[in-house]
């Protein structure tokens, strides 16, 4: 049994991943994606470790209501759920733990 994540860091970023790889699913999303962040489809895999990326993916989500409420459906969270991830992301006091 996986033990519950507590960490609200740690949560932020699993939504961003869950978001990236909603970004990820549809052809047209991820191109406009790539496309304003200006990195190719070879470093989407290791940008995702970036929490700055990260950011930027949570940003791209937002900044529409319909793809926010798409995503938030498709990882049944509510759409203030994905704004307080990326409230986290963004707060410099949240350190990651870093092993």
């Amino acid at each position: 049994m996986k033990k519950p994540v507590q960490n609200p860091r740690e949560v932020a970023e699993i939504v961003a991943i869950q978001a990236l790889s909603f970004v990820a699913s549809d052809p047209e999303r991820l191109g406009l994606f790539l496309a304003e962040t200006g990195i190719g489809p070879e470093t989407l895999r290791k940008s995702a470790g970036d929490p700055n990326f990260l950011i930027s993916v949570l940003d791209f989500v937002l900044r529409d209501d319909a793809t926010v409420k798409a995503f938030a459906s498709v990882s049944e969270l509510h759409p203030t759920n994905v704004a307080a991830a990326r409230q986290v992301l963004g707060d410099p006091h949240w350190e990651r733990d870093v092993p």
